[in-house]
């Protein structure tokens, strides 16, 4: 039995809401196929996928890679203030 499909999940979350959206997608899909079939623009709408940066698993990718089975696309979000000057404020505080 030929596998012609595959299951990955899409993510997203703010610091109070998060979502996860699994999948099962043609054989060859890319991430941007999975973030398009996901819907997930219609959830979030500040998402600006144009700006942001996408992984799988805490790895960086461009849209265009080409997903195995398992993986989990990530939008992530820009960066407010550097972690290492937040971290820093933390201690002084």
């Amino acid at each position: 039995m030929a596998v012609d499909r595959i299951n990955v999940e899409v993510a997203y979350a703010l610091p109070e809401r998060q979502l996860l959206i699994p999948l099962a997608l043609p054989l060859g899909s890319t991430a941007d196929q999975a973030i398009s079939a996901s819907g997930i623009a219609d959830q979030f709408p500040d998402i600006d996928l144009a700006q942001q940066t996408i992984g799988i698993f805490g790895a960086v990718c461009t849209r265009d890679k080409v997903l195995a089975d398992g993986d989990r696309v990530e939008i992530y979000r820009p960066l407010r203030k550097n972690p290492m000057e937040a971290r820093r404020e933390r201690v002084q505080k």
